[in-house]
């Protein structure tokens, strides 16, 4: 009988904690909401700098949630997934002219298709990863390296922003074709991987003729 007695008022301590934890939450969500508002009226042309601040000191979450991420460069998703991926699979795909005679660099064993396999899946997700809003064409401060050649990095992300559904027709057209590759390297099919290879060759400079040069170059190379 004891025992029935402080099971029941042990359930009954749980559940006024309960109540009393959901009330304060409720109430403290209420006091932030309140003085959140109080900060917005006191200063209307407030900068983001500023409520965050003020979110801060009232306990309600800033305007950044944990989920945000910094978001890399075009330049730097290129370099670090796309380019070396697709140079491993043009590498897999054709022969090698050196003192040593002709070189066939085709996959042979399953580590080689299962290296070729794993570059086709980096240029499928560094395809998608081209496609998110907000990149810049590189770090800020980042300068050309061949100027006049190519052009400035800033006037790129300027031309992207303007021509952004044919950047993204580029990297989807870069996403099929590592899909194809993928495919390939599941059927084991090197003449498909070198006619994939050079289709791919020809997507990556159509891209580069559109963004990367001036309209100089870009008219002279149509010519």
């Amino acid at each position: 009988m004891r025992r029935q007695i402080a099971a029941v008022l042990c359930a009954a301590a749980l559940g006024v904690i309960a109540v009393s934890s959901s009330s304060f939450a409720i109430a403290q969500r209420k006091a932030a909401k309140a003085c959140a508002g109080q900060a917005d009226k006191a200063a209307p042309q407030a900068n983001e700098t500023t409520r965050s601040a003020d979110a801060a000191r009232c306990g309600a979450p800033s305007g950044k949630s944990a989920g945000d991420r910094r978001v890399t460069s075009v330049k730097d998703v290129m370099e670090s997934i796309v380019d070396p991926s697709a140079d491993a699979l043009w590498g897999a795909a054709g022969t090698v002219i050196d003192q040593r005679g002709t070189q066939d660099m085709s996959p042979k064993t399953p580590e080689d298709w299962l290296n070729v396999r794993r570059a086709a899946v980096r240029i499928v997700e560094g395809a998608n990863l081209l496609m998110m809003q907000g990149r810049t064409a590189a770090p800020d401060g980042t300068k050309s390296e061949a100027p006049g050649v190519e052009l400035e990095p800033a006037e790129i992300t300027g031309l992207i922003k303007k021509k952004r559904k044919s950047f993204d027709a580029f990297a989807k057209a870069l996403r099929a074709l590592g899909l194809e590759a993928l495919r390939a390297t599941e059927a084991t099919d090197v003449p498909a991987l070198e006619d994939i290879g050079g289709r791919m060759e020809a997507v990556c400079e159509g891209c580069h003729q559109t963004f990367w040069y001036p309209p100089d170059r870009q008219a002279a190379s149509r010519n």
